[in-house]
């Protein structure tokens, strides 16, 4: 999917401007709300997509990204601004299909796991394709977001062939974490109810931790250059790798835990570890004992921790322990949407953004401020599910712990 997606942000469209703003800016954003609304749609298809529909569903969204991508290379600037919107709206719900392969099972937090480490290694590989594309090969910067799309679609078949070859979750599985079914309106809204106020105190953690996420990510080098780091060797891109190690293993562990209400427990307690580790480090480099390496490392640790936690053990084993009808689809895209409006606001900010120090500033107030409210927010919302899902989990059927040892 990351080919149909990223490729073009290897570009760098130097000296050209749309409506007096940068254009790769612009390109961004028009994608990025594109992106942003099919995360809305897909609370709504991905939540009511039938097993037997991915597959094809998968192929014809990125086909239609890619139609944009050739219409991104050939029609006139304005329409093309129009294209890289038409291409990130489909390209949102591919996520949740995949990992509609991946719930209900025993192994599911280490799948989502390895999943969540593919965005990294992903985003990369797929602007290295295109630099060489332009540098190497001679192709447009227009041109080479489709001729990258091209080359992986072959790949791209196969694997969602793969994908669509993949065991259904077996008897032991859906005892330890519930049959996943489609979710219709009522079915959707009555779930969201039964749990209004752990939720809505989880969407609002996601929000704010997309928000300070996206910022270090994505003003990565004003910070950098605020904390007295003006080069950039290699050493900063081998902090990532530490930082997506460190916490898709951790996360992936969740496996090892068979109570469903014990794993939501585990995982929040290891989310407000996560914060606890970005707080010090705020309030170390503000007093001066915390070089900016360590800084920046132990920041992304902190971060990524109750991300990836979101996306392979909170919602999952959330679904496991209710007894209500539900998939892991609709309450990953619930967040998303509510996500992305944050991230969305980030990359706006990003144009009229404050000068390297003050930006930093206020980095390191919103990432102590954040946290320490987090903290505070998960407490609520791990007492607020114990509570109200330990009694579902005491009526599963006894055979449950003699299956899975």
């Amino acid at each position: 999917m990351y080919a149909f997606r990223k490729p073009f942000t290897a570009g760098t469209f130097d000296g050209q401007e749309f409506a007096g703003l940068d254009l790769k800016t612009v390109l961004v954003l028009s994608q990025l709300c594109g992106y942003m609304l099919s995360k809305f749609i897909g609370i709504k298809v991905i939540a009511e997509m039938p097993k037997g529909r991915r597959a094809i569903a998968m192929i014809g969204l990125m086909a239609f990204a890619e139609l944009a991508l050739v219409g991104f290379a050939f029609l006139p600037p304005r329409a093309k601004v129009i294209m890289m919107f038409l291409n990130g709206l489909p390209l949102g719900m591919v996520f949740g299909l995949v990992l509609s392969y991946l719930e209900g099972r025993r192994q599911t937090e280490a799948l989502a796991a390895g999943l969540c480490a593919s965005f990294i290694v992903s985003s990369g590989v797929v602007k290295s394709v295109g630099s060489w594309l332009v540098v190497d090969q001679g192709f447009t910067e227009y041109q080479m977001p489709y001729i990258t799309g091209l080359l992986f679609l072959p790949p791209t078949l196969l694997f969602v062939w793969l994908l669509q070859q993949t065991p259904e979750p077996d008897q032991e599985d859906r005892l330890l974490r519930s049959e996943r079914t489609s979710m219709n309106g009522s079915q959707r809204w009555a779930f969201f109810q039964a749990y209004m106020p752990g939720l809505s105190v989880l969407m609002l953690v996601y929000v704010v931790l997309t928000v300070i996420r996206t910022i270090r990510d994505d003003f990565g080098v004003e910070i950098w250059q605020a904390l007295g780091v003006n080069e950039k060797p290699a050493v900063f891109a081998k902090s990532e790798t530490v930082v997506a190690i460190v916490a898709t293993v951790v996360n992936a562990l969740a496996i090892c835990i068979v109570g469903n209400v014990r794993a939501l427990a585990a995982s929040v307690v290891l989310m407000c570890g996560g914060f606890v580790v970005v707080a010090c480090a705020a309030i170390l480099q503000w007093s001066g004992s915390l070089p900016p390496f360590p800084f920046m490392v132990a920041c992304g640790i902190g971060l990524y921790l109750p991300y990836v936690a979101f996306h392979t053990t909170v919602f999952e084993r959330l679904i496991a322990a209710s007894p209500r009808p539900g998939n892991l689809g609709f309450l990953m895209y619930l967040a998303d949407s509510i996500g992305y409006l944050g991230y969305a606001a980030v990359v706006t900010l990003k144009i009229f953004a404050p000068p390297g120090d003050a930006l930093f500033g206020l980095f390191r107030s919103g990432i102590l401020v954040s946290s320490i409210f987090s903290v505070f927010a998960l407490i609520f919302a791990v007492r607020y599910f114990r509570r109200v899902l330990t009694a579902g989990e005491q009526q599963m059927p006894m055979a449950i712990p003699e299956a899975s040892s």
